[in-house]
């Protein structure tokens, strides 16, 4: 690292230090919703953009990850991205068509299985751009989005939820700028926010030297796309995912941090 670098990375790392000190002391809006029942949320569509696919797809690590949890039948998840999108870029509409994105799963030693006739997916969870919710020009469109979206969604009996992302690696004020907003759209349409972008924050914020970006600063690292996963299975289901065997490759003792971070981030973002 060049000389004129150290006090770049230095300030960074502090101001993430402060952010997450800060977590939960700061004046912040409550989330309204803070569970989905389980019983009916089985099947999972992922709206979003490259946050999702990259390592492989987070449905993919949620979707192991609630095998190997063992409490029930796997959630299904089918993932449908597009790259640097806003959530306004989507047709939800057309992606809930009967008989269309999801009429058949493949399974096994990658056979065809074709699902029950009818509405497919329980539950959408949606992610806007990684700015557009805090962007000056495009925050009014996220709360416009989200509630046409879940309009669309309620009318089909199928549950909202929101994928709050995380701050880029060097803006890390935007984590609570990011929470504020997609609380407040979760809260004006009853809809289930997963906290993962202030799990990012506390994982940093316990170890500040835990790679959780690409190069780029903005996507995921493979430990990113764990956590954030950790936090959807615990946002959905309501049970700990600490202690889950899979761990994605990553070593175990990482992994079982990952899994702890999520859950005291939930713990902390409900009020349970």
């Amino acid at each position: 690292m060049s000389k004129s670098a150290c006090p770049r990375f230095v300030s960074v790392i502090f101001a993430w230090m402060l952010l997450a000190a800060s977590v939960g002391t700061l004046a912040q809006t409550r989330p309204a919703v803070t569970r989905l029942d389980p019983d009916s949320a089985r099947s999972f569509l992922w709206v979003g953009n490259s946050f999702f696919y990259y390592n492989n797809s987070m449905h993919g690590h949620v979707g192991a990850m609630s095998t190997a949890a063992g409490q029930g039948p796997t959630l299904r998840g089918t993932s449908v991205t597009i790259s640097g999108s806003g959530l306004d870029w989507h047709d939800m509409a057309s992606y809930l068509r009967t008989d269309g994105i999801g009429r058949y799963s493949f399974v096994g030693n990658n056979d065809i299985q074709f699902n029950k006739s009818g509405r497919q997916f329980d539950a959408v969870i949606m992610m806007d751009c990684s700015q557009c919710p805090i962007h000056p020009q495009l925050k009014s469109v996220f709360h416009e989005t989200v509630k046409k979206d879940a309009e669309i969604l309620s009318r089909q009996g199928i549950q909202a939820v929101l994928f709050m992302s995380w701050a880029y690696k060097d803006r890390p004020e935007m984590t609570q700028q990011l929470a504020e907003q997609y609380t407040l759209a979760g809260n004006a349409n009853r809809a289930l926010v997963i906290p993962a972008g202030l799990a990012f924050s506390r994982a940093i914020a316990a170890r500040p030297g835990l790679e959780l970006y690409q190069p780029d600063l903005r996507h995921p690292s493979l430990a990113g796309t764990y956590l954030a996963a950790a936090t959807v299975l615990g946002s959905i289901t309501g049970k700990s995912p600490v202690g889950n065997s899979y761990t994605a490759g990553l070593d175990v003792e990482l992994a079982r941090f990952l899994q702890q971070t999520a859950w005291d981030t939930l713990q902390s973002y409900y009020g349970r």
